[in-house]
C-alpha cells in the first residue's frame, strides 16, 4: 500500500485539477506532479481509489470516470459558479 502523505499528495492533486478546470488529470500528468514516472503514477491513482476514495475509474480504462464531489463526464447534475458551468456533479 502507498504512504498516506503520497495518497494525499495524489488526492490533492487531482481535486486542485478538477476544481480548477472542470476535468481530471491524466496519470501521466499526476506522475510529472508527483515527480515519479508514468507507471508508478498509474499506480498511485490505483492505490488511491483502493483506500476508498469515493468515486472510480471508467471501466477497464486508467481515466477518471468520477471523483467525489465530481463528474469527469458530464451528467445532468450541472455546477456552476460566478455563472460558469465547467463542472457535473456524480
Amino acid at each position: 500500500m502507498a504512504e498516506p502523505i503520497a495518497l494525499d499528495k495524489t488526492f490533492n492533486l487531482i481535486m486542485r485539477r478538477m476544481v480548477d478546470t472542470g476535468q481530471a488529470p491524466h496519470y501521466t500528468e499526476l506522475a510529472t506532479e508527483l515527480g515519479v514516472g508514468v507507471e508508478q503514477g498509474r499506480q498511485a491513482l490505483h492505490e488511491l481509489f483502493k483506500a476508498g476514495v469515493p468515486g472510480w475509474l471508467f471501466p477497464k480504462t486508467d481515466l477518471i470516470c468520477s471523483f467525489a464531489p465530481f463528474n469527469n463526464l458530464p451528467t445532468q447534475y450541472r455546477i456552476s459558479v460566478d455563472g460558469q458551468q465547467k463542472w457535473f456533479g456524480q
